[in-house]
């Protein structure tokens, strides 16, 4: 069993100002499931990371990448197609291609849930695999 995450969790869980900290650093450090983490996120996290938190916050998640508590997930060319789909279905949202990168990970794994505390977006979008997924902290 898989958690795919998305940047906010992760984002939050290094942040402990941040009001979602403790889910998310919770979420994150329970170990119950394989936590995967789209490329895509990777870049994403790295921004807001060093916009809100400065380079040492992403130099530590880094680490914890590289000794593997995440396992980091590239995009196939399926994924990539996926994403596309969504974001002309989904143009409405605006859903950028970070975020459906996530939703094509999630499909591409068969799992009913995500790590977000974007609801705005996935809990509008219709997976292919499921009626909705299950939104996690």
């Amino acid at each position: 069993m898989a958690l795919v995450l998305d940047t906010g969790p992760l984002l939050a869980a290094l942040d402990a100002a941040d009001p979602d900290h403790e889910s998310c650093a919770a979420l994150v450090s329970a170990g119950a499931e394989d936590l995967v983490v789209p490329s895509l996120v990777l870049a994403e996290l790295d921004y807001w990371c060093h916009r809100r938190l400065g380079p040492d916050s992403w130099l530590v998640f880094l680490d914890d990448l590289l000794e593997g508590a995440y396992r980091a997930e590239p995009p196939t060319r399926d994924d990539l197609l996926r994403c596309r789909e969504l974001q002309a279905g989904y143009r409405d949202l605006a859903l950028g291609v970070v975020d459906a990168s996530v939703l094509a990970l999630v499909e591409r794994l068969g799992e009913a849930k995500v790590a977000t505390l974007d609801h705005r977006h996935f809990a509008a979008v219709h997976p292919a695999h499921v009626d909705a997924l299950v939104l996690v902290p």
